[in-house]
């Protein structure tokens, strides 16, 4: 299943501005009241400001023009009256809309994040953690912008355009279809740019995601630019993402800003029709001054506005192209579906690889029509040259990924009949680089272990004295409250494999994978491990994947992994035989 975002953007039909809307408005549906509320405060604001040039015509032509300035006084007033009015529900719009666009903020990284959570090991892999992180902080906060800042305006500057639109109409029909004639330009030329102005900033927010992902990949890997000191690399790789992301940036800042200058010249081309025409009908004794006003100020109210919809249409467009690069992350389902449970033929084992083929994509296939069982409380180890497909036979086991062909059984039950809690506290599963979270000992060792989540610190070490595990928490400084950085940087490789191994075995699971977990620790410590593994249930299975001999030399049973095969190997000297020569199954 394809779950690379960059080529699902390639080949996946685009939806429609107003498909895409719609969706949208569905994270704010809760949010209705407040809507209705800024709504109605917007309308009354364009309502308001509608009525001022017509009143103010008015005054010019029955009072002004008379030297009636009681008359004038009077509607000055008035119209200081609805102005503050105006002011005051333009306070109320914005304030209602930010509080909107945080919460509807607050509502879609959570949603986004949670997907996360369902998508499986797959989709990590094939997508880089700082284009997520940008999809999540950068692309969210652009839709934020738009519902915080823009909706509101958007709608405002319609109804005001609308009502000039009107009142330029009503007051002389003629005039006004000259006066808005520039404005049926203007539509057709946003018609016409906006899918290209789209595509711009679509391919902007992309190269800003792809030198998310260039920083995050380049600082998670310093230590290793350092060793080899090669510090050009990491300069070269940013000034090439760099410069991608200059150049999309330049490209869509032209095409969001397009809309200013083409709006003012016709702007500009109205006011002049009004003023031509306008002075003309006032020589022939059709038109006042105090009309004229009036419809100069119309004629400002309708084109201002458009000014003012050029930006908010970038705006809009941003918001829509972030949309697009989240909705991708929304729509995916995981290719690791839960399945009714069906009737299997009962065994002893505790796991089953029956005819199971497996590959990363379609094109390389890793495991070949494999065929193995696992007994209860047996350890068997998994050797083989790098690379033959022992990790990936370990994935399969922990279900991180699911056969292409074949069918993998869990205590006679089909492994993705189970759901993933009950999946996790049966397998145990220990990775080769293990990850640890910012905080302590004791959280990482207890992380997503609800039986002990209550536990006291006390509890805590008696449970893992009871384990057999005391040994291990005694390596560190602080025991359960030494603490532990951001990945895990505050403490050696070593130390997080135990961590890994005590938060693994505290589970008590029926079935434990150990993917290289000795790897790196020191032999004494390694036997301890061995002396904790030996003190296991009876009824726990044990699968570890080694390159030591040491490791796997008291296994019940060894498998050579290679070239897409699990074949056993036999006895020990067999096994080394075979590792040393790198045979293949026949």
């Amino acid at each position: 299943m394809k779950y690379n975002l960059n080529d699902i953007a390639a080949t996946q039909q685009k939806t429609s501005t107003l498909r895409a809307l719609k969706k949208l408005l569905q994270l704010i549906t809760e949010e209705r009241k407040n809507l209705l509320l800024a709504l109605a405060a917007i309308l009354v604001n364009s309502g308001l400001n509608l009525l001022g040039p017509f009143i103010i015509g008015y005054t010019i032509d029955t009072y002004l023009v008379h030297k009636q300035f009681h008359g004038v006084l009077v509607w000055a007033g008035i119209l200081l009256g609805m102005y503050l009015v105006a002011f005051v529900a333009s306070y109320l719009q914005t304030r209602l809309m930010g509080g909107v666009g945080q919460r509807m903020l607050f509502k879609l990284r959570n949603t986004i994040f949670n997907k996360l959570q369902e998508l499986p090991v797959a989709f990590f892999n094939q997508n880089k953690a700082g284009d997520l992180i940008s999809r999540v902080n950068n692309d969210t906060d652009k839709i934020n912008q738009f519902f915080s800042q823009s909706l509101m305006q958007f709608i405002g500057t319609i109804a005001t355009m609308t009502g000039a639109g009107i009142f330029l109409l009503v007051i002389n029909f003629r005039l006004g279809i000259a006066t808005l004639l520039p404005g049926l330009l203007i539509f057709i030329f946003t018609k016409v740019s906006t899918p290209w102005i789209k595509k711009r900033n679509a391919l902007s927010l992309q190269r800003t995601g792809g030198l998310s992902a260039e920083i995050q990949e380049s600082l998670h890997n310093f230590k290793v630019i350092i060793a080899f000191n090669r510090r050009d690399y990491f300069r070269n790789r940013f000034e090439e993402a760099n410069n991608q992301n200059y150049t999309t940036a330049i490209g869509a800042g032209i095409a969001n800003n397009v809309f200013i200058p083409v709006y003012g010249f016709f702007a500009s081309t109205a006011q002049l029709i009004v003023l031509t025409y306008g002075i003309y009908l006032i020589s022939t004794g059709h038109f006042s001054i105090g009309l004229l006003v009036s419809y100069l100020s119309y004629a400002t109210n309708f084109y201002n506005p458009l000014r003012q919809l050029a930006a908010l249409w970038t705006n809009f467009q941003l918001a829509m192209s972030g949309w697009d690069r989240i909705s991708y992350i929304l729509n995916m389902e995981s290719n690791l579906p839960v399945i009714p449970v069906a009737a299997v033929e009962n065994t002893t084992a505790i796991m089953e690889f029956r005819n199971v083929s497996f590959g990363y994509d379609e094109e390389k296939e890793i495991l070949h029509h494999i065929n193995f069982t696992l007994e209860p409380g047996k350890t068997y180890a998994l050797v083989g040259p790098t690379g033959g497909g022992k990790t990936t036979t370990a994935s399969l086991i922990a279900r991180l990924y699911d056969p292409v062909e074949g069918q993998v059984l869990l205590d006679n039950k089909d492994i993705r009949s189970y759901l993933p809690a009950e999946l996790t506290h049966k397998i145990g599963f220990i990775l080769q680089e293990p990850f640890l979270f910012t905080g302590t000992v004791r959280e990482n060792i207890l992380y997503s272990n609800e039986a002990y989540k209550n536990f006291t610190n006390e509890e805590l070490e008696e449970t893992i004295n009871n384990a057999g595990l005391q040994s291990l928490l005694l390596i560190f400084e602080k025991g359960l409250d030494t603490p532990v950085s951001s990945g895990g940087e505050s403490i050696s490789l070593g130390q997080k494999q135990l961590i890994a191994f005590m938060r693994a075995v505290l589970r008590n699971p029926a079935l434990l994978v150990l993917d290289e977990a000795t790897a790196n620790i020191d032999t004494i410590t390694e036997q301890i491990l061995q002396d904790i593994l030996n003190k296991l249930p009876a009824t726990t299975t044990r699968v570890i994947i080694a390159h030591r001999l040491n490791t796997i030399k008291n296994a019940d049973e060894i498998f050579f992994v290679n070239a897409g095969e699990v074949i056993r190997a036999g006895s020990f000297d067999h096994a080394v035989n075979m590792l040393l020569h790198g045979e293949r199954a026949s």
